[in-house]
């Protein structure tokens, strides 16, 4: 392989510029558009030299974003912000090589939660992803049957209903969502 004069540089026959009008190979990648989950450069848009030159002088990654979303992005913190899954409070599911005096117990115990979950995902796929977020909103799990449904909707009604919090009105949002969870749920085939 001979040595490359420009670094980025990927030779490949075929590609032209994607420079409107320019018949030179397309050797050099630049960021395509990025869409509303941009984690990256998404699809590359190949350039020669000269274009790419031009592209990346007056590239602003910035583009599109508000002043508040550019401070963030530009806070040292960025992206850092999100805590990790073994540190999150809480995160007793999954258990820890301290807890086990036995690393064969630890392993035992890591592949029983895998089984678990993975009977969660199953019973999980007989649902719509309408009444997967319907069941979120009344707090049920995939093992539901109509009658933990029923009983449950009744326990929520009572809950937030105005008439039973003094005729305070500020639940009333949250009694609108369990209603129409409930309505789209007791139609489910997952129930019939």
């Amino acid at each position: 392989m001979r040595p490359q004069k420009f670094h980025g540089r990927y030779e490949q026959e075929g590609r032209d510029c994607d420079a409107p009008g320019c018949r030179e190979p397309g050797e050099f990648r630049a960021p395509g558009s990025r869409g509303p989950s941009f984690d990256g450069p998404g699809e590359w848009r190949w350039m020669c030299l000269e274009h790419v030159r031009e592209f990346n002088a007056g590239y602003d990654w910035f583009e599109g974003m508000s002043a508040e979303e550019i401070f963030a992005a530009q806070s040292p913190i960025a992206g850092w912000e999100r805590e990790s899954r073994a540190f999150r409070p809480g995160a007793g599911a999954v258990p820890r090589w301290a807890d086990f005096d036995d690393p064969l117990d630890a392993i035992g115990a890591r592949a029983s939660e895998i089984r678990r979950r993975a009977g969660n995902q199953q019973q999980m796929v007989r649902f719509t992803p309408s009444e997967r977020e319907a069941l979120g909103v009344m707090g049920l799990g995939p093992e539901t049957d109509r009658a933990e449904l029923r009983k449950r909707y009744s326990a929520l009604v009572r809950r937030y209903h105005p008439d039973r919090n003094g005729g305070d009105r500020s639940h009333e949002a949250l009694l609108q969502r369990v209603v129409e969870a409930y309505q789209l749920l007791r139609k489910a085939a997952a129930f019939a």
